[in-house]
Parts: C-alpha cells; structure tokens; sequence
C-alpha cells in the first residue's frame, strides 16, 4: 500500500506524494542516519508516481521509497499560470526531499524525470547520494522532435470511449508503436481518468508540451558533468537512448555506470520489472552500503 503526502512545491504549487511500505516510526531524518536510505522517484512527462509501484514496493523492504506526481502530472496541481520550467521540476524535487526528510536520497528518474535528477544532483550535492538515470538523452533532440511530438498529441482520438480502447490504440494502433505492445497501453491506461464523455488524459496536453520545451532545444552535457555523487546510467535495448550516447554519458559522468535491460523499449522499468530491477539493484546497495 502507498500512503498519500502533499508537498508543496515551488511557487506554492500543491505537490502529491506516495509513500510506499510502512510509514517511518521516526524522525526520518535521524532513520537516514543508521542506515535506512531514501529514494526519490521521478516519473518522464506524462508519467505519475503509480507507474512506480512495481520498483517501489521491493524498494520499501530496504529503503524509504517515495514517488512524486510532478506538476502538471497525476494527482498534482495543474495550474493554467504555472511555471513548467526546468527550474521548476527541479525545485520541486528538491521541496521533496527537504520536505519529506528523504535527503540524502537516491533519486531514480525515467526520460524527463532522469534530467531533473542529474540537474538536481549537480544543483545540490548536498541532498543527492546517487542518481539513476533511464532512457534520457543528454543531446538536444531539436525543433523537428518538438513538432512531431505536437502533431502526436493531435492524433490521439480523445476521448476514448472505453479503457480497453486506450489500451488497443497505445498499444496497437498508435503510428508509433511498431509492433503490439500492452505494457505501453496499460501505462497510457494508467494516465486517463473518466470524464462525461469519455476517458480523457489526467494532464493538459498544452502543458507537456511547454514542459518539454524547455530541454529539447539544449543539450545537458554539463550538467552531467556536475555529477558527483555515483550514477547509473540505464537503457532499454529498444528504447530512445541509443547505445553509443549512453556509453559518452557513462564517459562523462565523474561516476558513472552503464546497464542495458533486454527486450525493452523506452519504458523501461514498465516492460521489463524483473530486467529493471535486476539491473539497478546492485548499484543501490553499493550506494547503501557506502553510506
């Protein structure tokens, strides 16, 4: 079970927050000095904490696991005035983690969430101890990638009369899907809710876009640089980040390490949770154990 906790974020914006396993008996940040490490959780765009649920329920037996609904995502405040920088999200997180007692955490993040947890990590060493990073890429993907992704958002038939019919278009019909996959259809099942005409995305689609604006156009090489805490660097065989950019990021990184999960695709820890967790496994203990 995961128990709800609000944050708030920067700029006031109300944050939700799921704690999994059982809910610290002490000060948690006294539990992060004897041992107890905590891990931050940090969803791509369009993901919320829920698509965590598989990771985290192993990670609350020997850690304090917590999953953010970023703004705009999930159960968090989607204001039509609010800021969707990359200052933002990482701010947000850092309120987490101050907040939540968590620092310092591991913080494991997929596609957008991964950026904002090497930002972090390069912004506060001080709250950082490792990062994971899944399936994002370091390189500017440009102007061309920003308006296929707008015209993507266009083609989806919302609403959708059914979840069964978010299910088969996301992971059958979609032109983006090369061949049948149903773990990308039950994780955009995941993101809908039922509105009176239909199913419709939890999410503005106008602000995953301007959210995503602000890192397609610039490459985060220094950033990455910045790092200095041990990380993980994490792909899917089949995923977006390709194998030789994935090798420069390891290069990069002050600490890095590689992994590949087989048979996955950009959902990484979603299509293949036993690949996943076998792969990032050891690098948390060894972060544990390093204290």
């Amino acid at each position: 079970m995961a128990r709800r906790i609000d944050v708030t974020g920067t700029d006031g914006v109300r944050l939700a927050a799921w704690e999994f396993g059982d809910p610290p008996k002490t000060d948690p940040a006294k539990e992060q000095n004897d041992g107890t490490s905590g891990v931050l959780l940090l969803h791509g765009l369009m993901g919320r904490a829920s698509h965590w649920a598989s990771t985290a329920r192993w990670l609350s037996e020997r850690h304090r696991a917590v999953a953010l609904d970023q703004r705009g995502h999930g159960r968090s405040d989607k204001p039509v005035q609010a800021a969707f920088t990359r200052e933002a999200y990482v701010d947000d997180a850092e309120a987490a983690l101050e907040q939540l007692g968590l620092a310092p955490a591991v913080l494991v993040g997929h596609a957008m969430g991964a950026l904002t947890a090497w930002q972090l990590a390069a912004k506060r060493p001080d709250l950082v101890r490792g990062v994971i990073i899944c399936d994002m890429r370091a390189s500017a993907l440009g102007a061309a990638s920003q308006r296929e992704w707008a015209d993507w958002f266009k083609s989806w038939p919302v609403p959708f009369a059914t979840l069964a019919d978010v299910r088969k278009w996301f992971g059958e019909d979609d032109p983006w899907v090369e061949r049948p996959n149903p773990a990308r259809g039950e994780f955009y099942a995941e993101v809908m809710h039922e509105c009176e005409d239909g199913w419709r995305p939890v999410f503005e689609l106008d602000q995953m876009l301007a959210s995503r604006e602000t890192w397609v156009y610039d490459a985060h090489w220094e950033e990455l640089a910045q790092v200095q805490c041990p990380a993980l660097v994490v792909r899917g065989l089949d995923g977006e980040l390709g194998r030789a950019e994935a090798q420069e990021m390891v290069r990069v990184l002050p600490r890095g390490e590689y992994a590949e999960v087989a048979d996955a695709g950009h959902l990484v820890h979603y299509d293949q949770p036993d690949g996943w967790r076998a792969a990032i496994e050891p690098f948390l203990d060894a972060v544990r154990s390093a204290g």
